[in-house]
């Protein structure tokens, strides 16, 4: 029979074992991979409402310090920028958009699709032509412009600019809820039920 001593240095043990489980768990989400929820219909019919996704949050890191930029069409979701908080938006929130252009890009949108350096973009997780006109701008060094895939109804760098990189928080690369759409995050067709509107996106587990 177990000594009393034992008994507790091996449930010192069981304690530290689970506090270092803790620990690695809280570094994963803090530092590699974060639970997120979409909340809005800003980036139909991509992500839908209510949708769960996993933030991968060591590829931006890693561009900015190897001074590369993300590759066009990443989803990223990032901090707000300043434009919005200067206008009363939550500097607390979290938005996510497409990365449509990359520095010393020039875009404009002409006759409801975006040209990028004058050539037409192929963007096929658009459900319907944009409806407003963007003069040509370039896109600043050390920034990137994004808009969402609900490109009429979405709070994106067409009416705020450009997005430095520095903000950006992570990429959303895995879609785990609902089950119906779990996989890696691609375009997808719309869902009529959903409402579309224009918000944060959420922390969630």
């Amino acid at each position: 029979m177990p000594s009393q001593p034992d008994q507790t240095d091996s449930r010192r043990s069981g304690w530290i074992s689970l506090l270092l489980w803790v620990v690695l768990a809280l570094l994963l989400r803090w530092q590699v991979l974060e639970p997120r929820w979409i909340p809005s219909g800003s980036m139909l019919p991509t992500l839908q409402l209510q949708d769960r996704i996993l933030v991968e949050k060591l590829r931006p890191r890693f561009d900015r310090a190897t001074h590369q930029t993300l590759p066009l069409n990443s989803i990223v979701v990032f901090a707000v920028p300043p434009q919005l908080a200067a206008a009363g938006y939550d500097p607390n929130a979290a938005l996510i958009k497409r990365v449509v252009g990359l520095p010393g890009d020039q875009l404009e949108v002409r006759d409801g699709q975006l040209l990028r350096n004058n050539s037409v973009v192929n963007e096929p997780w658009l459900d319907e032509a944009i409806d407003y006109a963007m003069e040509p701008i370039t896109v600043p060094d050390g920034t990137v412009w994004v808009m969402g895939d609900n490109r009429n109804a979405s709070l994106d760098s067409h009416l705020w600019g450009s997005l430095p990189d520095n903000l950006v928080i992570g990429t959303a690369v895995w879609r785990y809820w609902p089950l119906a759409r779990f996989g890696p995050i691609r375009f997808s067709q719309p869902d009529s039920t959903v409402t579309q509107h224009t918000a944060a996106i959420g922390s969630g587990s």
